[in-house]
């Protein structure tokens, strides 16, 4: 049985993971209370009807005093050998603000602020779910993203079946769109070549071959790579060695559109070639 529990920040975009979930087959169950989440893992467990095998359910700060639970919940269904994953949404406070203006829908948490405020209610949000984020197999930071972004990163983590392999996701990003806070690994490729200088290379991006083919022309790019490549085939066993599911390396260059995604790209294919479950998500690839 596969078994997702599907939670986060509000406003973090966990309605539309779920919607994405369901696409991919998942029997998809929204704003369960966390003291259910048990007896429903037992209830999906024992079923005889095929859908129920492949689950997603959404616990988050929708329940009310009895959310404080989740935290314990889980920790007490790992104790007990129940085999499932936590997908954790998570964002910058000041972008779910203004996703809260843009909106106008009300905090699930307003009602516990004397003063009815969205931010005190996101930051006391943000604190409780603090436990919750720690313990959790994957975490998607969605500040930057569209929802088609999104849905393309829950698919490639749930597509097939979720098992004890490690997924590691080759994310490349621009510096001046800031850090994404997911990622286990930063490298600054900003010290190669820059084809933004170059006027025929300037409108494109790293998934053009004339790209690549510039930033790889030097020898100092080569190096990088093999370098970088024998880094993260020693680092990746101790990753597995410590239970992780997905370890999120981040490349960066200033704009993320020219080197960060050639080496994100040429990273990806190496790992494939050794057999590792690799994908490549481009942050930033298409900002201006």
């Amino acid at each position: 049985m596969e078994f997702v529990i599907l939670t986060g920040l509000s406003g973090a975009g966990k309605t539309n993971a779920l919607h994405a979930m369901e696409d991919i087959g998942f029997y998809c169950v929204d704003n369960l209370p966390p003291l259910l989440l048990d007896t429903f893992y037992d209830l999906c467990e024992n079923a005889t009807d095929t859908r129920m095998k492949r689950v997603a359910v959404v616990a988050d700060a929708r329940s009310g005093e009895m959310f404080g639970e989740l935290s314990d919940v889980l920790q007490k269904a790992k104790l007990d050998g129940k085999r499932f994953k936590t997908l954790f949404l998570d964002a910058k406070l000041d972008t779910l603000l203004i996703r809260y203006k843009e909106t106008r829908r009300k905090h699930p948490l307003s009602g516990e602020m004397v003063s009815g405020s969205v931010e005190e209610a996101v930051e006391l949000e943000d604190e409780l779910m603090k436990s919750v984020r720690e313990m959790a197999d994957y975490v998607i930071d969605t500040t930057f993203m569209t929802p088609a972004q999104l849905k393309e990163r829950v698919t490639t983590l749930f597509t097939g079946e979720i098992g004890d392999s490690l997924l590691v996701t080759c994310m490349s990003f621009g510096f001046k769109y800031g850090i994404p806070m997911e990622a286990d690994l930063i490298f600054d490729v900003r010290c190669l070549p820059n084809p933004f200088y170059i006027p025929e290379l300037k409108p494109l991006t790293g998934l053009d071959e004339a790209v690549v083919d510039y930033v790889m022309s030097f020898d100092v790019s080569g190096q990088f790579m093999k370098k970088l490549a024998d880094f993260i085939d020693f680092t990746l066993p101790l990753y597995k060695q410590e239970g992780k599911s997905e370890v999120v390396i981040g490349i960066g260059c200033t704009g993320g559109k020219h080197r960060s995604v050639t080496v994100a790209r040429l990273l990806n294919t190496h790992l494939v070639e050794q057999n590792q479950k690799s994908a490549t998500h481009h942050r930033d690839i298409w900002k201006a």
